[in-house]
């Protein structure tokens, strides 16, 4: 994966979402933008996966793809099936911000977790938590709290997002945490060496 692809990503998502919904195109680039503040906690090409996966993470809300309704499978679908893209890229934007507990509330869970299985990679899955989860709706930063909130006060908190948002909430926290964590360590030692996986 290289520049190449990201460009690509983008491409797409404008495509998708500008037109249509373009409140939900400046979240998606509020989200892509806060991929540079994480980029030195990845190793090698990972910055450019995770910036395609912030990118295309909500494609799946473009109409013309909504099939399910469920935004991470549906945009997970269109990106294998029309784009033949990445695998990791793929299941990045299937599996985002703890998409499998929706899913479950969606009666999803078995699809989501045969055709796209979660990537065991912690610290590319929680950056993009990181960087989606404080992110306002128009694209600006927030807190992850703050971000929690808002989307219960919009969907309401009985309803299906609400509920799944309250059941992801702890992981959504702890995630974001070990992110600012790491990135207040790199800060105090006032280095961007890479954290490999051990580490982390």
């Amino acid at each position: 994966m290289d520049d190449s692809t990201a460009k690509w990503a983008n491409a797409v998502a404008e495509a998708e979402l500008s037109g249509p919904l373009p409140r939900r195109w400046s979240h998606s680039l509020g989200v892509s933008q806060r991929t540079a503040e994480v980029a030195e906690l990845l190793v090698g090409e990972e910055a450019e996966l995770l910036a395609s996966a912030a990118i295309l993470r909500d494609v799946g809300y473009a109409p013309r793809l909504a099939e399910t309704g469920f935004h991470p499978l549906d945009g997970a679908r269109f990106l294998r099936d029309t784009y033949a893209a990445d695998e990791r890229l793929i299941r990045l934007v299937a599996n985002h911000s703890y998409a499998l507990l929706e899913a479950e509330e969606r009666g999803l869970k078995a699809v989501l977790e045969v055709e796209f299985p979660l990537l065991d990679d912690q610290r590319l899955v929680d950056a993009l938590v990181f960087c989606d989860m404080t992110t306002t709706p128009d694209g600006d930063r927030t807190s992850a709290e703050e971000r929690i909130a808002e989307i219960v006060g919009r969907y309401g908190p009985a309803s299906l997002v609400g509920r799944f948002i309250r059941r992801a909430e702890p992981d959504i926290l702890a995630a974001v945490g070990r992110v600012e964590a790491v990135l207040a360590a790199l800060g105090a030692k006032g280095t961007s060496k890479a954290i490999t996986p051990a580490s982390w």
